[in-house]
């Protein structure tokens, strides 16, 4: 295995830009992608381009009738067939939106094919981690569906357990259909609660189906959850779920919106509890992944100067073996092109001045919190159908 990380990246995925008035501002990868140079983190992963997954790679995922439509919208955005979901409010159709989203594609399903290979143990992709993307439409800013892709991937490859942990602030809902009924692949969201947050999916009770009853893993979590509750809900189920399930490959997504900067959702975690949380799934790679393999992934997250281009550096830095410290000045090389882009001024430090802390599950819980009631509802779903007790 590959000492080093590798860190996928193409200039073009930058053309993944639904127009100026549209919250997905592609400025957020580039600023990521500087603020990663800023601190030499680019000298000590790989930095890797993948080639656009082809239409074979696509069809893992999605009908082919599908990416014939995204095609078809993308040479002529005016046309776009809303019945697949593009060209909509969410999904504005784009000259070049299917070489872009296949683009995007590619350096998941690339990282994947390299973590199987064991050329590498931690990939990252923060230009990944569109979950909302079905079989056969588009949603949620998602063209093609690149985590699902990659695991998908990784299956093809003969992998048997692959486990998927996507604490975005909205349900992974279009990874878990995807492997709805699939027994080697355990999906485990934790998300803004569906009362109150697109897609309306992820109640505790959607656990699977089939053969794959069990494998899907819901922590619901109440509107105004701040970094406490939210790391408590992370501990209190997945280290247990994948201490039992022993992964072959971890694949993550880290949208950023669970942010209480973020204008799209209601969670009121700090930058610190985000980093505390990708250090934590690093560790758990190396505790019950085989080769430690990391496939870790980007998503939303909307504050895309105060938040997002901290959290993924923190996340590239965490993967890389080299974290940067949260008390670490941001360079002002860094601010400088912040405002020479955006005419915004960038934040000064690598943190929100925040120190996370939680308690264990273990030390006892109370029936009338209502985080807690979230978190015993996604363990009395699930956990029995694993065989963990509740």
């Amino acid at each position: 295995m590959s000492g080093r990380a590798r860190l996928m990246w193409d200039d073009a995925v930058t053309g993944y830009d639904f127009g100026s008035s549209h919250p997905m501002d592609p400025v957020r990868l580039a600023l990521t992608m500087e603020l990663v140079r800023a601190f030499g983190l680019d000298r000590v992963v790989d930095v890797v381009a993948a080639p656009a997954a082809g239409d074979s790679t696509l069809r893992l995922v999605h009908h082919q009738a599908y990416v014939d439509a995204v095609r078809r919208a993308s040479r002529d955005p005016r046309g776009a067939d809303q019945s697949y979901g593009l060209g909509t409010v969410d999904d504005p159709a784009f000259a070049g939106m299917h070489e872009t989203s296949a683009l995007i594609a590619g350096q998941s399903v690339g990282a994947a094919e390299a973590l199987w290979r064991g050329e590498t143990a931690h990939a990252v992709n923060f230009a990944g981690g569109l979950h909302h993307a079905m079989p056969g439409s588009a949603s949620g800013f998602c063209v093609y569906n690149d985590p699902a892709l990659a695991i998908a991937r990784l299956l093809e490859l003969g992998a048997e357990r692959v486990a998927y942990v996507d604490v975005d602030v909205h349900h992974g809902d279009g990874v878990q259909t995807a492997f709805w009924e699939d027994p080697r692949v355990l999906t485990v969201s934790l998300h803004e609660h569906p009362r109150t947050l697109f897609p309306q999916t992820g109640w505790p009770e959607e656990t699977g189906a089939g053969a794959g009853e069990g494998s899907a893993v819901n922590v619901a979590l109440p509107a105004g959850t701040g970094d406490e509750g939210w790391l408590r809900a992370f501990h209190s189920v997945v280290p247990e779920l994948l201490a039992d399930f022993r992964p072959e490959v971890l694949v993550t997504q880290h949208g950023a919106d669970t942010h209480f900067e973020d204008p799209l959702a209601h969670l009121a975690v700090s930058l610190d509890a985000q980093r505390a949380v990708q250090a934590s799934c690093h560790d758990l790679a190396h505790d019950y992944v085989e080769g430690g393999r990391w496939l870790a992934l980007g998503g939303g997250g909307y504050a895309v100067v105060d938040v997002v281009p901290r959290s993924w550096t923190h996340l590239v830095a965490i993967a890389a073996h080299a974290p940067v410290e949260p008390e670490s000045a941001v360079p002002s090389s860094w601010r400088d092109a912040v405002y020479a882009r955006t005419r915004q001024l960038a934040p000064g430090r690598m943190t929100d001045g925040r120190t996370p802390e939680w308690q264990p599950w273990d030390a006892g819980y109370d029936p009338a919190d209502r985080l807690d009631q979230a978190v015993l509802a996604a363990r009395k779903a699930a956990f029995p159908l694993r065989g963990l007790l509740a």
